[in-house]
């Protein structure tokens, strides 16, 4: 791997570049280089003279007053250069939903600028919190609309709760982002 250090000023973006980004994924990308750096290097293409990958942050980086930056050099024809580009950001996996529900709080998660779906929705709905939670006593539902109430089942994991509750295929379950909300009318049992 070549790594050469270049001028930011002389970093020309690809005209082509397919990628956009929104103020405030500009925000999240500003705060991740303010606190840890650039960690994932400028990839510059010599035949080309163009950025393969990294243009939104050759672009906060000139915000933060950068001047240089270390790049990694590909020496690519323009058939290559361009698939390169797709590839840098469409191989990149996919999120394990599950795992980050239980290892990190959903407010840091959008806090570093991971887009969890649903997830303004899933807040408006679900107001409980740690103290609405009482595991050694019945506790009330925590709300009502349309003659229907909410029901809140509490689980050791999403495992447990995935097997348990598909044992009632008949039930209006709606997964919500960390958590499965049951809506009954008051004649319906489980």
């Amino acid at each position: 791997m070549v790594i050469e250090v270049k001028q930011l000023s002389d970093l020309k973006p690809a005209p082509y570049n397919p990628r956009t980004s929104t103020a405030k994924q500009e925000t999240h990308l500003k705060a991740s280089l303010e606190k840890f750096g650039v960690v994932e290097p400028i990839v510059f293409n010599k035949q080309t003279g163009y950025t393969v990958g990294g243009h939104f942050r050759i672009r906060e980086l000139k915000k933060l007053g950068y001047k240089e930056i270390e790049c990694v050099i590909v020496d690519l024809n323009e058939a290559d250069e361009k698939e390169l580009n797709i590839r840098l950001n469409a191989n990149t996996g996919a999120w394990d939903w599950d795992a980050l529900a239980n290892e990190w709080e959903a407010e840091d998660l959008t806090e570093w600028g991971l887009d969890i779906p649903n997830y303004s929705l899933g807040i408006a709905e679900n107001t409980m919190d740690e103290e609405d939670i009482d595991i050694e006593q019945e506790f009330d539902a925590v709300g009502n609309s349309a003659g229907q109430q909410r029901v809140v089942f509490v689980f050791d994991g999403p495992e447990e709760a995935e097997s348990y509750l598909n044992r009632f295929p008949e039930l209006p379950l709606k997964k919500m982002n960390m958590a499965w909300q049951i809506n009954l009318t008051t004649t319906q049992s489980i």
